[in-house]
């Protein structure tokens, strides 16, 4: 009966520590959620505005000659995919999401962004929260030029979508070759020399903001998965140590009962 007791506060004790840990990990993804969501909602206007201003270069008869706009084969093989995942776990099924989606495509060559990511893939580290803008047009204007010189044929990127605090969603997005839109005939806007050569040349920083944009939507997608996963957490642990606690409680009064019985049964020889 003593063993039991005794293994039972440490056992309380194990889980209250686990309990105060998940309560500080909340509190530290809590106050980087606004700054998160300010940086995502301005990620999204700014790859909105480069989306509308390629749309409208794509529709361009002229650049269908652009290199990023031909259409090769599909191959995995010859296939590219930028793999967003977070930094450290314990942020639910937000890494486990993405590395699923990424199954899907086991052909491909994979260029991870993110501690997990790069361990995942066997890849140097690099932090996906503080990838810089510098580094996502390095890495944009090298998949650029390779596309241009017929290195691959398809780019992809797999991040995880902001939907709300309880939901987001892994998702792949391709960025080339480009798809035409066909709903752009005629744009009334001038482009300098022509619009092939304004194509070729922003190719790079378009697909770099594609880049920087999924990172800071995926960044509040972590942040919000981890604050609520410690949420959970941290409910399981008190539920937990209050259960823990009633066996306690009950092993402690059936110990001292256990000990008055043998001191009356003692008494009465």
């Amino acid at each position: 009966m003593g063993a039991d007791i005794k293994a039972l506060r440490i056992r309380i004790k194990s889980v209250d520590s686990t309990l105060h840990l998940t309560k500080a990990m909340g509190l530290v993804a809590s106050s980087k959620i606004r700054r998160a969501n300010d940086a995502m909602k301005k990620g999204r206007e700014y790859a909105a505005a480069l989306d509308a201003f390629i749309s409208e270069l794509s529709g361009s008869t002229e650049c269908l000659k652009s290199p990023y706009m031909q259409m090769r084969g599909d191959e995995l093989s010859r296939t590219r995919i930028i793999v967003i995942a977070g930094d450290r776990g314990l942020a639910g099924g937000y890494n486990a999401n993405i590395f699923r989606l990424a199954s899907n495509y086991k052909g491909a060559e994979f260029i991870p962004i993110g501690k997990r990511a790069c361990e995942k893939f066997g890849k140097a580290i690099n932090s996906s929260e503080k990838y810089t803008s510098e580094e996502a047009y390095v890495l944009a204007k090298k998949l650029c030029a390779d596309f241009a010189d017929g290195e691959y044929d398809r780019l992809g990127i797999i991040s995880t979508k902001y939907v709300s605090m309880m939901t987001q969603d892994a998702e792949i997005k391709w960025i080339l070759p480009l798809a035409r839109n066909a709903e752009v005939s005629a744009s009334s806007i001038v482009f300098e020399p022509d619009e092939i050569s304004v194509l070729n040349e922003v190719m790079p920083e378009y697909t770099a903001g594609v880049i920087m944009s999924a990172l800071r939507e995926s960044f509040a997608s972590e942040v919000a998965a981890r604050r609520m996963a410690m949420d959970s957490a941290g409910k399981n642990a008190t539920a937990m140590i209050d259960s823990l606690q009633l066996r306690y409680n009950r092993a402690r009064q059936g110990a001292i009962t256990q000990e008055i019985t043998e001191i009356v049964a003692g008494a009465g020889e």
